[in-house]
C-alpha cells in the first residue's frame, strides 16, 4: 500500500513565493536557464541548474555545480529568502491554466515503494541524467524538486481538498506563463493522520513525471543506508518529495516528433512506404491537421500536410505498449522507412511538446528543407496506467504534462 507522509519543509518566505519558484531543471538548458534567472537572484535555477553561475566553459556535471547548488540553497535560507518549518505537515498544491485546475498532495513517499513496484513506472532512465541528479541531491542533501505522481480518483481525498481549500492559502501567484500556482499547508495532525492512512489503502501511485528525479532520490537513499547500516527506517533520506494528483486532474498534450531527413528516399518512394502501413491523404485545409483520434496522425512535409491513419495489423490492440500511437509510428514508419531506430539517441530525431505549438513543426522542417513532421494525438492517463500495471515501458517522448510543476516552493531536507 501507498505511502504519504509530512515533513518539515524548507520554503520561501510568502513574499519570495513567486520570486523563487521556478520552472523544472530539465526543461530548458543551460543558456536558456541562465536568461531567465538573469535578473532574480532569488530563482531556483540557482539551485537547480547551479551552472547558471559559473564559468560558461564549465561541464554541467562537474563537482563544482552541485556544490554551487548547495552553497546558492544554504544561501536562500541564511538571507532568510527560506525557512524550514518547525512542524512536519503536508501541502496542497493547486496549478490552474487555461481555466483548468489540478490539485496534488505534497508529501513524502517511501523509497520502499518505490523498490517494491507500489509506485509503478513507465519510463527507462538515462545513466547520465540519473547520476546528474544522485549528485545534486547528495551534496545539496535535499530533494529539491518534487515527483509528480498520480493516482486513481478518490471520493475522500477529494473530500478534504475541497474542505482544506477553503482556507487562506499560504502561496497564491500567477507566473509569467500565466499559470497560477496554490497552495495551502495541512497542519492539522488529525487530517494529516486522515489523509495519511487513505493512501496506505491505495493499491498503487504512478509516476507521471519524474522518473530521473525518482530513481536518485532511491539512490540516494540507498546509499545513506549503507553508511548508517543501523538505520530504522524513519530518517528522512528512507522518503523522497512528491506531489500526488488524482489521474481525472490531469492533462497530457501531444508530443510530436520532426525528422530531419526522408531517408535519402524520393518524394514518390517516400509517401508509397507510408502507404504501405497508413491511409494517407492531402489535407485540404488552410490549417496544420491536428488528430482528434487515436492512430490518427498529422504529416507535414514538403509544405503539406497530410493526414494518416494506421491500417489493420499495424499493432497489437491486447499490448497496451504496442498499441501507443508513438509506438505504432515508431514500429512502423519512424523505424522501418525513415531509419530511425533509437530515437533516444538517433540525431535525426527532435520532440516538440504541443504547448510549442504546431506551428513551431513547420519553422523546424521549412528550417531543414528536407524534413518530415508528425502531430500526434495525446498519450492518456489511461495509457499510462495500464502500462504500468504491465510493468512495461513507453517509447522516449510518449507524455508532456501540462501545467509543469514549480520548483522551489517546498524543500524536503534528508538531514
Amino acid at each position: 500500500m501507498a505511502t504519504l507522509r509530512p515533513f518539515k519543509a524548507i520554503r520561501p518566505k510568502k513574499e519570495y513565493a513567486s520570486k523563487i519558484a521556478a520552472l523544472p531543471y530539465d526543461v530548458m538548458d543551460s543558456e536558456e536557464a541562465k536568461i531567465m534567472a538573469q535578473d532574480n537572484p532569488y530563482s531556483f535555477l540557482h539551485v537547480d541548474k547551479a551552472e547558471i553561475d559559473l564559468d560558461n566553459l564549465t561541464d554541467i556535471y562537474d563537482k563544482k555545480v552541485y556544490e554551487k547548488a548547495k552553497e546558492n540553497l544554504a544561501g536562500l535560507v541564511k538571507g532568510g529568502a527560506m525557512v524550514q518549518d518547525e512542524k512536519a505537515q503536508l501541502f496542497i498544491y493547486r496549478l490552474i491554466m487555461n481555466g483548468k485546475a489540478q490539485t496534488g498532495i505534497v508529501g513524502c513517499t517511501s523509497i520502499d515503494d518505490y523498490l517494491g513496484n507500489v509506485i509503478k513506472k513507465h519510463e527507462l532512465t538515462r545513466e547520465e541524467k540519473e547520476a546528474d541528479r544522485t549528485n545534486h541531491v547528495d551534496t545539496c542533501d535535499a530533494h529539491t524538486g518534487p515527483i509528480f505522481l498520480t493516482y486513481r480518483y478518490n471520493v475522500k481525498i477529494k473530500r478534504i481538498i475541497d474542505v482544506w481549500t477553503r482556507k487562506q492559502p499560504v502561496y497564491e501567484f500567477t507566473a509569467e506563463d500565466g499559470v497560477k500556482h496554490i497552495v495551502w499547508a495541512v497542519d492539522d495532525n488529525r487530517i494529516i493522520n486522515k489523509i495519511g492512512n487513505i493512501f496506505d489503502g491505495i493499491e498503487n501511485l504512478y509516476i507521471a513525471d519524474g522518473h530521473h528525479r525518482a530513481a536518485s532520490a532511491v539512490k540516494v537513499g540507498l546509499k545513506r543506508r549503507e553508511q548508517n547500516p543501523e538505520y530504522t527506517g524513519e530518517e528522512e533520506f528512507n522518503y523522497f518529495l512528491a506531489v500526488a494528483f488524482p489521474d481525472t486532474d490531469l492533462r497530457i498534450m501531444d508530443y510530436n516528433r520532426v525528422v530531419f531527413d526522408v531517408n535519402e528516399l524520393t518524394t514518390e518512394e517516400y509517401i508509397k512506404k507510408v502507404a504501405d502501413k497508413f491511409e494517407i491523404s492531402v489535407y485540404e485545409e488552410e490549417q496544420p491537421y491536428t488528430p482528434k483520434d487515436k492512430h490518427t496522425y498529422g504529416m507535414y512535409f514538403e509544405g503539406k500536410w497530410y493526414t494518416l491513419k494506421a491500417k489493420n495489423g499495424t499493432y497489437n490492440p491486447e499490448d497496451p505498449v504496442d498499441r501507443l500511437d508513438v509506438s505504432i509510428l515508431q514500429n512502423n514508419l519512424l523505424n522501418p522507412v525513415l531509419g530511425i531506430q533509437d530515437p533516444r539517441t538517433d540525431k535525426r530525431i527532435d520532440f516538440v511538446g504541443g504547448i510549442r505549438g504546431v506551428k513551431e513543426l513547420e519553422r523546424r522542417v521549412a528550417k531543414n528543407k528536407n524534413g518530415v513532421a508528425f502531430t500526434m494525438y495525446p498519450t492518456t492517463v489511461n495509457d499510462l496506467m495500464a502500462i504500468g500495471d504491465a510493468n512495461k515501458v513507453m517509447p522516449p517522448k510518449s507524455t508532456w504534462f501540462e501545467p509543469k510543476l514549480r520548483s522551489g516552493l517546498f524543500i524536503h531536507p534528508l538531514g
